[in-house]
């Protein structure tokens, strides 16, 4: 049994993500703002009230935690807000990078001292941070905060490597949540394939950009 933190988890991705791996088995840290009926009720640890864009919040996880060993740290908490050309709103997109880049390294930095040799660490992307990829455009915030995620999630596993902590960068697929107005596939289905990619994740291939699916995504 290994113990996992997951932020993010009150609904969609992260939820799935905790019933999976509570249903395997492991011992699961259920971390968000306010917690939904159904993650109160799945059984797992849960640390609610905690803002990830707030130093002195993740400061009062880290000491609720303890002395926990935490792992495998997925990072899962995310928005997605529409910002266009035409609708260029730069509050919007400072609340992104509030949440999808800086929030994500303020937790993994605050809780690196309960990480150990062999941990894993996971970054929740998008294939929408991919520059390679974008042949659409607009989505300013959202693209611009995950090519951020995506860049931490490299130095961090350069950074780690020496550690023997090993980081995958993840794009879920088009999953059905609030985020995408329920199209695309289910949470079940791709939180089941990045399971499969953390449990794959080795020093070797720390630092992949990865589909569930497997597929390596270009940048």
């Amino acid at each position: 049994m290994a113990t996992y933190l997951v932020t993010g988890a009150n609904r969609g991705i992260g939820y799935e993500y905790c019933r999976q791996l509570q249903a395997r088995g492991e011992q699961v840290i259920a971390i968000c703002r306010s917690a939904s009926e159904e993650l109160k009720h799945l059984g797992v640890q849960v640390e609610e009230g905690i803002d990830i864009t707030s130093d002195a919040s993740v400061a009062s996880l880290r000491d609720r935690l303890g002395d926990t060993t935490i792992d495998v740290l997925i990072n899962n908490a995310g928005i997605i807000k529409r910002v266009t050309l035409e609708n260029l709103d730069f509050e919007s997109i400072r609340e992104q990078f509030e949440v999808n880049a800086l929030g994500p390294l303020r937790v993994t930095h605050a809780l690196l001292p309960l990480l150990k040799a062999g941990s894993k660490i996971a970054l929740m992307t998008s294939r929408m941070g991919s520059i390679a990829d974008n042949t659409s455009g607009s989505s300013y915030g959202y693209r611009m905060s995950k090519v951020a995620l995506s860049m931490a999630g490299k130095s961090l596993s350069l950074d780690l490597k020496p550690r023997a902590i090993a980081v995958a960068i993840l794009h879920p697929g088009l999953v059905q949540s609030r985020m995408t107005n329920f199209s695309g596939i289910t949470p079940e289905e791709s939180v089941k394939g990045l399971l499969a990619r953390i449990d794959e994740l080795t020093l070797e291939n720390t630092g992949t950009f990865w589909h569930a699916n497997g597929e390596m995504l270009p940048w």
